[in-house]
């Protein structure tokens, strides 16, 4: 099973807010996940997001690939591969 770790929207129109989420790659976007790892909020200024940093590391050290976006949240966060 491949396993991203991925952005769900959430929120109302025009005013999206995301959940970070470990998901497989197969299950749509706001699809069932297997665990929510954090959140991201690009309305505030400046965003805000909050990244539960012990299970993002479990989810990258067991494979898990992260999208581009959430790629650079990491970087922000100072997450490493």
């Amino acid at each position: 099973m491949a396993v991203k770790i991925r952005l769900r929207r959430m929120g109302q129109k025009k005013a999206p807010f995301y959940r970070i989420v470990v998901a497989d790659s197969r299950s749509p976007r706001d699809g069932r996940c297997i665990e929510e790892i954090g959140t991201y909020n690009p309305n505030t200024d400046p965003s805000e997001f909050k990244i539960n940093e012990e299970l993002a590391k479990k989810w990258l050290a067991n494979g898990a690939q992260p999208t581009e976006v959430v790629s650079k949240l990491f970087k922000v966060a100072g997450i490493e591969k």
